[in-house]
């Protein structure tokens, strides 16, 4: 049976949280999770995986157990946190790791290996994009409005995202049984992204959201160039990033896997070990 800890490092003198887990002479991933969670998703993927391998699943700051500052006194970028993310990694003595990214993982990860293309030993993305090709514009088409004009104009329907009806709707839409999904998961988020200021935490990622679309084309070149393996598991119903964000990955990643299940944007809650069998037998095949 494999423990796991929850850890807090001081990183750039605020309090970064991080849940640890498996051997610590394994081969490492590193989980990264997305909007509006924290490392709170992985919570029943991580024993099952720390068998074999050890692993770190960090809180973005501003979300979960992390520190939290207000928006007036750091300032929210994806630039930023992927820099927190690097610095933590690198006080931990990890100079080699999977990547296994979600959502708002997914351009924080791609920072992280553009950053340090050798340390990247794998990627795993679910529903994690990484190219133009999976954004579904029903639901971005607000999210780019208030990033090229914030104000009040735009402002208020970008903030629909952080009511809790919202949130609930990430986590059931597209699951075939919703009776699965357990609401400790969009409870849990509703009462973080509520507490006082972080309602202008999220909309300065919200902001911030349109600067990680330039990374692509890096991404890319480094897919091409790098043959880093991949594996793309995906819920093919997810109305946030559609399933051409997963298959895309085939185009410059060699042998890329990509796998489309019946689920919704937080796979993990409906499909856990389906997607565990996929990410154990992935890197059980390209790390040895």
């Amino acid at each position: 049976m494999s423990f796991v800890h929850h850890r807090t490092a001081t990183v750039d003198g605020h309090e970064i949280f991080y849940r640890e887990a498996g051997p610590a002479d394994a081969p490492t991933i590193v989980l990264l999770h997305g909007f509006p969670t924290s490392s709170f998703m992985f919570r029943e993927l991580i024993p099952l995986l720390a068998d074999r391998y050890h692993v770190i699943a960090p809180d973005h700051l501003g979300f979960g157990h992390s520190d939290a500052p207000l928006a007036t006194e750091f300032a929210y970028t994806f630039d930023a946190l992927a820099e927190l993310t690097s610095q933590l990694l690198d006080q931990l003595g990890l100079d080699r790791y999977a990547l296994y990214v979600q959502d708002y993982g997914a351009p924080l990860g791609w920072r992280l290996a553009l950053k340090h293309p050798e340390r990247i030993s794998a990627l795993v993305t679910q529903n994690g994009n990484g190219y133009e090709d999976g954004f579904v514009e029903a639901f971005w088409t607000d999210v780019w409005a208030y990033g090229a004009d914030p104000g009040p104009d735009t402002e208020p329907a970008a903030r629909v995202a952080l009511s809790h009806d919202a949130i609930r709707w990430q986590y059931v839409h597209g699951v075939p049984d919703p009776s699965l999904v357990s609401p400790d998961t969009w409870e849990h988020d509703f009462a973080l992204v509520s507490r006082p200021g972080n309602d202008e935490i999220q909309l300065a990622l919200f902001r911030d959201y349109r600067n990680n679309r330039p990374l692509y084309p890096l991404l890319h070149e480094y897919l091409r160039t790098s043959g880093v393996p991949v594996l793309a598991v995906w819920g093919r119903n997810d109305e946030i990033f559609a399933p051409a964000g997963a298959r895309a990955f085939a185009r410059d990643a060699k042998d890329a896997e990509v796998h489309l299940i019946d689920g919704g944007h937080f796979l993990l809650e409906s499909h856990l070990h389906v997607v565990a069998g996929y990410v154990r037998g992935f890197l059980g095949r390209v790390l040895g």
